[in-house]
């Protein structure tokens, strides 16, 4: 099977690399177009069996699987130069969050799929949300979720959980990155402790306790059980973070629940018809 992946910037290349690297395609069968061809060529030197197009009609024409990984308000179009070359036996990926799979439908004969993946998915874990267009080949989703089985775990999510959804998958490696961040450098401050190795103890720290829930010896709250002696030291951490984080997290959820509903409306005008 051909894939092609138009755009190569953070999330795209990430794609690209863990296809490859999972050994869900071989690089030879992958082809990728950027608007700014040095992006494309510079993955080509680390890859050298990859294909690069000048133009995306060229990885519509050649792929049996095409990707779209460009910004939410590009999408529109960029479909407007490839839909006559998206033929009904092929099948269209878009990564995006705002555009349904029904907007995109609208423009394209071929199976429609939205598959929202984590910066997560270059280590071949973490999730992939994805969501089927109503005209979607059957054949094809089994395809693309075997295909993206590989490098994630594909989990088929309702149109109204894609936001909350792409908060905890997408965008909470990020989050907790920030946290974590915070954590050690208050660590820095508060003891002179040097920076580096701090933040080595809090990586390995969260690499570690991502391997305990991945092999199932313990759930979040069973972990914090383990860890939390009753009347210990880290139980009275528990206290200041119980009092402090609040409504921390709806706060956030606001945030970026705000930034989605707008992005909504601006891609409802695009495919709203005249």
């Amino acid at each position: 099977m051909n894939i092609g992946i138009i755009g190569t910037g953070n999330m795209g290349r990430i794609l690209a690399e863990a296809f490859i690297d999972s050994g869900a395609v071989k690089a030879e069968s992958l082809m990728v177009a950027n608007r700014t061809m040095a992006k494309a060529l510079e993955l080509k030197k680390v890859y050298p069996g990859i294909q690069v197009a000048e133009k995306a009609e060229e990885v519509a024409r050649h792929s049996d699987m095409v990707f779209i990984c460009v910004k939410p308000l590009e999408i529109h179009g960029l479909l407007g130069t490839i839909t006559s070359l998206l033929t009904k036996e092929k099948c269209l990926v878009s990564i995006t969050s705002p555009i349904r799979t029904g907007q995109i439908e609208t423009l394209v004969d071929c199976s429609v799929i939205r598959a929202i993946p984590s910066i997560t998915n270059r280590a071949l874990a973490g999730a992939c949300l994805m969501t089927y267009g109503e005209k979607c080949d059957p054949e094809w989703k089994n395809k693309a979720f075997n295909f993206l089985s590989k490098l994630s775990t594909p989990i088929e999510i309702e149109q109204e959980y894609v936001r909350v959804s792409s908060d905890i998958v997408s965008c909470g490696p990020a989050f907790f990155s920030f946290l974590l961040q915070a954590f050690i450098e208050a660590a820095v401050k508060k003891t002179a402790i040097d920076k580096e190795r701090a933040t080595q103890m809090a990586s390995t720290m969260i690499i570690g306790m991502g391997e305990l829930l991945s092999q199932g010896h313990y759930t979040l709250p069973t972990l914090q059980e383990k860890v939390c002696v009753k009347g210990g030291i880290t139980g009275e951490g528990i206290k200041v973070l119980e009092k402090g984080i609040g409504d921390l997290f709806y706060h956030l959820l606001d945030a970026t629940h705000a930034k989605f509903e707008e992005d909504l409306k601006k891609a409802e005008e695009q495919y709203s018809p005249n």
